[in-house]
């Protein structure tokens, strides 16, 4: 038997197989050539500051981030750890604004998009009202309220006495402060939350509920034990992603309240803290000191929210 001949006979696929794996292996490595740079920069772009703020945590640099420091071991970490008077407020003021504002937004946003899930007359332009608020940079969210609930000329306060209800302060007051950022983030972002949760609503089947609304389920109790163990794992992607982002509220409490926080510092978050720190101060040591531990929090709060996804998914 000749070799041609032998050759002839060998199954096609076999004779395809090495010519498709060479194909498949030329377009895995040409894939991780492209990707390789673009990776490299996000990588660069994410490692060093994280690098450079942890070593500066560790230093005693104050004037210039450039200028001769030395290291200090954890002295910055025990002066934050230990300074009662602005660092644990500000720790207190963060978990209040963050759990406050995410637990409204999450609950205005889950009944919004209950009602939102089924198709209306004009759903298409309440839809596109209610992201409006989105569009909106937080800076410029900060200057409308402002100018909307000044205490003199404000809007606000002519629709109170337009209803025999005494004017208030708002902004301008030091107990006051941090509910009404807390309602005017509220405001920009449940129009986020109830998007998301709209979105998860749309993709679960309707079967179970029609099943549970014929064995005589009323319709909190089909929301309850059908619909909102079904949106559960929407529900912590959305309550994961806002927490976090409203644990880094910066623009709008800035732009409210100025430095500090206010004259009291009665809205002084962790951010609002380390910005101060930073370039009113120039502790670049503590500020990263600082900021280390607000990272670290932020990975436990996730860490946290994640757990029981991941016990109703086992």
């Amino acid at each position: 038997m000749s070799v041609t001949s032998a050759a002839a006979r060998r199954p096609a696929t076999a004779r395809g197989a090495r010519p498709q794996r060479s194909f498949e292996q030329a377009n895995r490595r040409l894939k991780w050539t492209m990707l390789t740079p673009a990776l490299a920069f996000v990588g660069l772009m994410i490692v060093f500051p994280l690098i450079f703020t942890l070593n500066l945590a560790f230093t005693d640099a104050f004037g210039a981030v450039n200028a001769g420091k030395g290291y200090v071991g954890l002295r910055n970490f025990t002066d934050a750890l230990t300074d009662v008077r602005r660092f644990w407020p500000a720790v207190g003021r963060t978990a209040a604004f963050t759990v406050g504002a995410v637990i409204i937004e999450t609950v205005l946003g889950l009944a919004l998009a209950m009602l939102m899930r089924r198709p209306f007359r004009g759903s298409r332009w309440v839809r596109t009202i209610l992201i409006i608020p989105l569009l909106t940079t937080p800076v410029a969210v900060g200057i409308l309220w402002l100018l909307i609930l000044d205490p003199t000329n404000g809007i606000a306060n002519h629709l109170l006495a337009s209803v025999g209800l005494p004017p208030q302060e708002f902004l301008g007051s030091v107990g006051q402060s941090l509910p009404v950022l807390m309602l005017i983030d509220v405001w920009q972002w449940t129009p986020m939350m109830t998007l998301l949760l709209l979105a998860g609503l749309t993709t679960l089947p309707a079967e179970p509920a029609e099943a549970a609304h014929v064995d005589g389920a009323g319709r909190w109790q089909r929301f309850r034990f059908v619909v909102l163990p079904m949106l559960f794992p929407t529900l912590a992607t959305a309550l994961i992603l806002r927490a976090i982002d409203a644990l880094k509220t910066f623009d709008i409490l800035y732009a409210t309240k100025g430095p500090g926080g206010g004259s009291d510092f009665e809205v002084e978050t962790l951010n609002v803290y380390a910005y101060g720190l930073t370039f009113d101060y120039q502790e670049y040591g503590l500020a990263s000191a600082v900021l280390v531990l607000f990272t670290l929090a932020i990975a436990g709060v996730v860490v946290l929210l994640r757990r029981r996804p991941g016990r109703k998914s086992a």
